[in-house]
């Protein structure tokens, strides 16, 4: 009975503006998309493949040693940071969208990658953090975009910036390098739908298995706005998957660094990534 009120509560508040709908508050103005406006990349164009079913967690896996599993699928995510466990909370039923903190039995959430793999791509999701999230796109299983709460705050390491592509897995003299910056900041408060596009191009290797080419962030687009573009990666992030650079790879999102909510996740396979 209670998750019953608890469903009803959230959509019937969805309804009426109360949390975010569509990506943005009542009064916000955010565009999404690579022509920064209009709608979402997968709503405008073919070959966009849903990475969510509406249904379970069927098509994902659970990285081993990472957690304890932890996710769910809930067709409404409730805000709450006066809940200092789970500020982010799903309505315990079958949804269109994802979330870690559901599952009070589950101390910390697994990280969570693709069955399907992948290699150049466009890659569209859609996320909302908490005061104190901290998680990560990783294209490839390897290569993170950082997903964290860093609005109205100036960190002074890229890590710590939501956009920032993380640092390498390498240290030189003691420290961890390979971080970058954002071209500009574009994150929003927390407890708001973020928008994150991603233009891939994959590493590429001969026919003997050397690599001849780094993987490449052609470009990242927070919430409409270009803040990353022809990043190199030569190798991988220090938090990536435990699997190898390869030319065809599965997406992962991290999700033992704290509450996260994630939707509208859309990869679209290119054979050719065409650079800009």
């Amino acid at each position: 009975m209670k998750k019953s009120i608890l469903l009803f509560t959230v959509l019937l508040s969805v309804s009426f503006g109360i949390f975010p709908v569509n990506g943005q508050n009542k009064d916000d103005k955010v565009s999404v998309g690579k022509d920064n406006r209009g709608d979402p990349p997968y709503l405008l164009e073919s070959g966009w493949i849903p990475m969510l079913n509406s249904k379970n967690m069927e098509g994902w896996d659970y990285v081993p040693k990472t957690g304890q599993g932890g996710w769910t699928t809930t067709p409404a995510v409730i805000w709450d940071e006066t809940d200092a466990i789970f500020p982010l909370k799903g309505a315990y039923v079958s949804g269109d969208r994802i979330v870690n903190t559901t599952d009070p039995g589950k101390k910390i959430a697994s990280d969570i990658y693709t069955v399907r793999k992948f290699g150049d791509m466009e890659l569209y999701l859609e996320f909302m953090v908490s005061q104190k999230s901290n998680s990560g796109v990783y294209v490839h299983g390897l290569y993170e975009v950082q997903i964290i709460n860093s609005y109205g705050k100036d960190p002074s390491s890229p890590g710590s910036i939501c956009g920032s592509i993380y640092d390498y897995e390498e240290q030189e003299n003691g420290k961890f390098v390979g971080g970058v910056f954002p071209l500009i900041r574009a994150e929003q408060p927390c407890g708001r739908w973020q928008s994150l596009y991603i233009h891939f191009q994959a590493p590429r290797f001969n026919s003997i298995g050397e690599k001849i080419s780094n993987a490449k962030f052609i470009a990242v687009m927070l919430n409409g706005i270009t803040i990353q573009k022809n990043i190199e990666r030569k190798g991988m992030t220090r938090s990536g998957m435990k699997i190898g650079e390869s030319e065809e790879n599965p997406l992962m999102l991290q999700g033992n660094h704290g509450p996260i909510a994630y939707r509208n996740i859309y990869i679209h396979p290119l054979s050719s990534p065409g650079i800009e």
